[in-house]
């Protein structure tokens, strides 16, 4: 058995989605998760920022006692994974192989469509990953940007009407297309969920990638001794706020009580 945490970051609440899938499948895993929540949203940094982000995000869940960590932002996973992943030793999960994987194993017409934010669908990395896969499979991709922002507000109801006009902006085109499979291609699009299939129909197969690497881990961690389950949170500004939204994205009565992290920026120096 192996008591040590899971360690868990994304850039604000949306890789809570993963945590609730932890919750499901490894009850017995004491978890570590931090937002942060002082710098959302990632998808519209630089690249070199968002390794930097990375960098110190990584560096303060490896001060705690942790076996592994789930790199729940998918713009981290396509911008900066590939990078810190090297840099370290702890195995690094993050959201872009699994939900490919799953992308190719449901299409069945090979026309699958993904979302992301605006560093996500730059990167390619999803289409990158689908075409090494299967190079005949084909692909469109559109970025989202407003997507964070209504979630982060509550607003993801499928009879919200601004979220009924904001989808169809975004999915139009990809509707056209025809797709069967769409991978949400950033951890806070899955409380879009019925909203999304309301609008693509429900024939399209819709895939959570917080999920998706949290079922990966579970195929390669040595499991924590039964009765262990907990789970902490930290951010880096407004626990309260975080607290507040917290129970949206878990699914179930949170009862957070997030701690603050004053400076974040302080973790990870000697890397620059």
């Amino acid at each position: 058995m192996d008591n040590r945490a899971i360690g868990v970051f994304d850039s604000g609440l949306g890789g809570l989605t993963a945590v609730r899938q932890l919750h499901r499948i490894m009850p017995d895993e004491h978890i570590i998760y931090f937002g942060d929540t002082g710098r959302v949203p990632y998808g519209t940094r630089g690249r070199q920022t968002i390794i930097n982000y990375t960098r110190q995000d990584t560096a303060f869940l490896c001060s705690h006692d942790i076996k592994a960590i789930v790199v729940a932002c998918g713009t981290v996973s396509s911008v900066a994974l590939g990078t810190v992943k090297t840099e370290n030793t702890i195995p690094m999960v993050g959201v872009v192989k699994p939900s490919c994987y799953t992308a190719m194993k449901l299409t069945k017409n090979n026309r699958v469509g993904i979302i992301g934010t605006k560093g996500t669908i730059h990167s390619g990395s999803y289409e990158a990953m689908l075409h090494t896969l299967d190079p005949s499979v084909h692909t469109i991709a559109r970025a989202c940007p407003l997507f964070v922002p209504l979630v982060e507000n509550g607003r993801f109801s499928p009879d919200d009407r601004v979220v009924q006009l904001v989808v169809e902006e975004y999915l139009a085109e990809i509707r056209a297309f025809g797709v069967d499979t769409l991978i949400m291609g950033c951890t806070h699009y899955p409380l879009l969920r019925e909203a999304i299939r309301a609008y693509l129909g429900d024939d399209v197969a819709l895939i959570d990638p917080g999920a998706e690497a949290a079922d990966y881990v579970r195929t390669f961690l040595e499991p924590a001794e039964s009765g262990n389950g907990r789970t902490e949170y930290f951010v880096s500004d407004d626990p309260d706020s975080f607290d507040t939204y917290a129970e949206m994205f878990l699914g179930e009565p949170a009862g957070v009580h997030a701690s603050l992290v004053e400076d974040i920026a302080s973790y990870g120096k000697e890397r620059g």
